[in-house]
């Protein structure tokens, strides 16, 4: 997959895409630390049926406009702040992929390590719709986990 716009991604965050991001921080010399966050699309029960995947959708326009709010505030409130990354998905997600990843590089390494840097702002642009297994899926499972009797 690749990027679609400065923020989002279509499907999940590959390790290609938080590679590039994190071999970007060789060249920095004017940071001392690095905070990064993946959000991970968790397989959680919804009533009797587990989360296969997540459908995320945004108004591309808005979350620019929205990511970059985040990014200022964050920016004013932390004045260490170097740089914030922010990249979430689009699209489906399956459980266990990885939906948001964010780099927030700063000055020193305590700033870094003391805030969530805006992860309810962002989580807060975004619509996702559950996926949730067929009721196939769950027989199979639970014909996988019971044990047999004797």
């Amino acid at each position: 997959m690749e990027m679609t716009s400065e923020f989002l991604t279509e499907g999940p965050v590959t390790t290609d895409i938080i590679s590039s991001e994190l071999s970007k921080l060789g060249s920095r010399t004017d940071t001392g630390g690095h905070s990064v966050f993946l959000g991970q699309v968790r397989a959680d029960v919804s009533g009797v049926r587990r989360v296969k995947a997540i459908e995320y959708s945004a108004y591309g326009s808005m979350v620019t406009v929205e990511a970059e709010k985040i990014i200022s505030e964050i920016r004013k409130e932390f004045s260490d702040v170097k740089s914030v990354t922010i990249i979430h998905s689009t699209g489906v997600v399956m459980a266990g992929e990885i939906s948001l990843f964010v780099l927030v590089s700063a000055s020193g390494v305590l700033l870094v390590s003391q805030n969530a840097f805006g992860l309810e702002q962002v989580k807060s642009i975004l619509y996702g719709d559950l996926i949730l297994s067929s009721p196939s899926d769950l027989t199979l499972l639970l014909v996988t986990l019971l044990p047999i009797a004797a």
